[in-house]
């Protein structure tokens, strides 16, 4: 039997005793290390989830209800403003399917947002006032409707009764219905900025920490491969040194993969979900803003402030400060020139100007220089269709206000919409695109790979320490 050595014996700090203390030492860090790289990896993942799965896309959904609201009474005021003329028979009922479309649509995104906002009593209670209401609001519409048949009003002229029960509507939708809508939207987009904060904090903290606990792991391991070098004669302990690979791969997998994880989150998030709410909120604004002109033409005693409200969302959508409704087009033209001169310029603020500031994907750029031009020409026609009322054309108004054919206002709104739909197109699938790739990066199969590599690590170690210990046995 093989004698230990005397000075082996009787010394506290032996060489066993050594090796099994860091040993340990070298289980512990790394034990560290994979929990530190866990948690960091894990609150990403979490944090996109609430992003990319809860709070993001019900914020979208909820300004999918505003918007469908909008354009249910924009419908509203088409359907008054047309009255009972033969003359726009065809368009009365295309107008008709939209309303109904619309309604569809925002039945569809209550439920939703009902489902959603489950545990969120303030947001239950903003949905439930849409529900409460919404049946009062479509009896208003359906009276107005009613009434404006049975009177066989003439385009721009609906009778005294229908145009109250209208009026009653549309004061019920801005004062109840889309306050309560826009909270849900609110609430859900506070959500997403928290959350964005405190994950874009918690990775760059994070990927220290990983750097840190990953280096003190490599580190405990270099020492103990040094120490059975030194005291056991050999060059080079395999399994130890397959340990140290694996966590020197694990350490830059984790750094990689949170250095991603918060690239996306950016993608997601400021480059992405800003502009998607911005655009929806714009699409709102915009069909209220075509929905005005309707309310202009069919309303003469509230005539200024639907001018002024029209003007208004105007600001909203692209924001000229000082501007009047006689001067805003001139002024967006010099805007325009300007930014088409240096596209980094942006000289107006609202949703476009949002828009055109975050340009980031393949193809925005363009798209989102077309809605601008859109915009243009949708502004143009209003001044036109204004004109031809205070002519004293007052069919000629609604025609051009309502018509579809090319160089009348709704055709022209319609290329507004569709280049809206287009940039928000483009924003909409890199934000789903950036949530996919997280999801990818940090799902099952990462957190199995992690595990596995963990417990090899861990084997090897002991593996590799093992046999050295035996021999003092």
């Amino acid at each position: 039997m093989r004698r230990r050595p005397p000075h082996l014996t009787r010394a506290w700090w032996n060489t066993p005793r050594l090796v099994r203390t860091l040993t340990a030492l070298a289980l512990t860090t790394v034990l560290a290390f994979a929990a530190t790289t866990a948690t960091v990896l894990t609150g990403a993942r979490d944090g996109t989830d609430t992003i990319g799965h809860r709070s993001g896309p019900q914020a979208a959904r909820a300004a999918d209800l505003y918007f469908a609201l909008n354009d249910m009474d924009a419908q509203a005021a088409n359907l008054l403003l047309l009255g009972a003329d033969p003359d726009y028979t065809a368009l009365r009922r295309q107008t008709l399917e939209t309303y109904e479309q619309r309604r569809a649509q925002a039945d569809t995104d209550l439920q939703r947002a009902a489902e959603a906002t489950a545990a969120d009593p303030a947001g239950q209670r903003a949905v439930q006032t849409v529900l409460g209401e919404l049946g009062h609001y479509e009896a208003l519409v359906a009276r107005s409707q009613l009434l404006t048949e049975q009177s066989h009003a003439p385009a721009g002229k609906p009778s005294a009764e229908a145009l109250d029960a209208y009026r009653q509507a549309t004061d019920l939708l801005r004062q109840q219905l889309l306050p309560a809508a826009d909270q849900v939207t609110a609430a859900n987009v506070a959500t997403v900025e928290a959350t964005h904060t405190e994950r874009r904090d918690a990775l760059a903290d994070g990927r220290w920490w990983i750097l840190a606990t990953g280096l003190l792991a490599l580190a405990v391991l270099a020492v103990l491969q040094r120490t059975l070098t030194l005291r056991f004669r050999r060059l080079l302990n395999l399994p130890l040194a397959a340990a140290t690979l694996l966590v020197a791969a694990g350490l830059i997998a984790g750094l990689t993969l949170a250095s991603h994880a918060a690239d996306q989150l950016t993608v997601a998030k400021s480059n992405a979900y800003d502009s998607v709410i911005a655009l929806n909120r714009a699409r709102a604004v915009a069909y209220d803003m075509n929905a005005d002109e309707s309310r202009y033409l069919t309303d003469p005693a509230r005539a200024a402030a639907y001018e002024q409200s029209f003007l208004d969302k105007s600001q909203t959508f692209a924001r000229l400060d000082g501007a009047t409704l006689t001067t805003y087009d001139d002024r967006l033209a010099k805007a325009a020139e300007r930014h088409r001169a240096d596209r980094t310029q942006v000289p107006f603020a609202g949703y476009l100007g949002t828009e055109l500031g975050n340009i980031t994907f393949g193809g925005e750029q363009d798209a989102a220089e077309r809605l601008l031009t859109a915009y243009q020409q949708y502004q143009r026609d209003d001044r036109a269709m204004r004109a031809l009322l205070h002519r004293g054309r007052l069919k000629d108004a609604v025609t051009f206000n309502t018509g579809l054919a090319a160089g009348q206002s709704n055709a022209d709104f319609a290329a507004l919409t569709a280049a809206l739909d287009d940039v928000l197109a483009i924003n909409q699938h890199a934000f789903e695109q950036a949530v996919a790739d997280t999801d990818a990066d940090l799902g099952a199969t990462t957190a199995t790979t992690g595990a596995l590599v963990l417990a090899a690590v861990l084997a090897l170690t002991l593996l590799g320490v093992r046999p050295r210990l035996r021999e003092y046995r």
